[in-house]
């Protein structure tokens, strides 16, 4: 990927090394309520959705969580990352800078305008309108704050556990996350989330993949903008990018954890429809293609 001397975005907050308050910092263990609605203790498929499933390009923990752990507020300070920064942040700057550059230009054209998300760089863990939330639960998004959330050692994660190397495996995490603002700027995560709450668990679930879905695909859009208008792309770099949908899969991300596929506890998609709709934005870099919600096929 060829992002090196490109324009780094100015929305970047590094919250590294900062207190994020904690389950313990001020209120007590909030009631997790599964995608659906209903709240209560997590079994054991829940336990693989929010840990296992959502550990990696983890849906907003506003919806599995629903505020997940309670804890003190995180004042608003932070850093911008600058020169002096680490070359991994200033990547991640890179990319979240050419997906404002796409997305300003993509909504122009819808006649609308682009709202910038901010992107919060933390450790260990960390404080969002969406409630307390911890590495594990891997990079996410939050529409309350409308901010994508992202501990930096998740990409050595995504390299060494995963099997899914590449700077673009990485730009894909971020675009992916930055799919989940677009949503909510069209207001479609609004709409499924009180959809969700009306209907099973499993309806739910298979709610939330089509979100997830939809957002694999506007990071397909992005790459698809971003090489056209900027040749940022280089051989090689979709690949990594493919590779990175297949690896977090629900059903590999189970059966590797379990040895067993469950596919009404799926939020996210298999590995193949990960990768066909990432495809599908790549391909098309129009937005009316990536409507999975009216998609027969997944």
């Amino acid at each position: 990927m060829r992002w090196r001397g490109r324009r780094r975005s100015d929305n970047i907050e590094d919250r590294r090394g900062q207190s994020a308050g904690g389950p313990f910092g001020g209120g007590g263990r909030i009631p997790v309520r599964l995608p659906g609605g209903g709240g209560g203790k997590l079994g054991i498929v829940g336990i693989l959705v929010v840990v296992g499933i959502s550990l990696f390009l983890g849906i907003d923990p506003g919806v599995l969580l629903q505020g997940g752990l309670g804890g003190g507020q995180q004042p608003e300070q932070y850093e911008t990352v600058g020169p002096e920064s680490d070359e991994t942040a200033q990547f991640v700057a890179v990319v979240l800078g050419d997906t404002e550059e796409s997305w300003h230009e993509i909504f122009s054209d819808l006649n609308r305008s682009y709202e910038e998300p901010k992107l919060v760089l933390f450790s260990g863990a960390v404080q969002s309108a969406c409630g307390f939330a911890q590495s594990a639960m891997g990079p996410f998004y939050c529409p309350g704050d409308r901010k994508v959330y992202l501990d930096l050692s998740f990409f050595k994660e995504l390299k060494s556990r995963f099997n899914a190397p590449g700077d673009f495996a990485q730009a894909y995490v971020i675009a992916h996350e930055v799919g989940h603002h677009v949503q909510t700027l069209l207001g479609i995560s609004g709409k499924v989330h009180e959809q969700r709450s009306r209907v099973s668990e499993a309806e739910g679930n298979r709610l939330s993949v089509r979100l997830e879905l939809q957002a694999d695909c506007f990071a397909g859009i992005w790459a698809n903008h971003a090489d056209n208008a900027r040749q940022l792309l280089e051989s090689g770099d979709i690949e990594e990018a493919l590779g990175a949908a297949t690896a977090i899969g629900d059903d590999r991300l189970q059966k590797q954890a379990t040895g067993t596929v469950v596919p009404d506890s799926f939020t996210h998609g298999t590995s193949a429809q990960r990768v066909r709709w990432f495809k599908t934005g790549y391909s098309s870099g129009d937005v009316r293609d990536c409507d999975t919600f009216s998609a027969a096929r997944l």
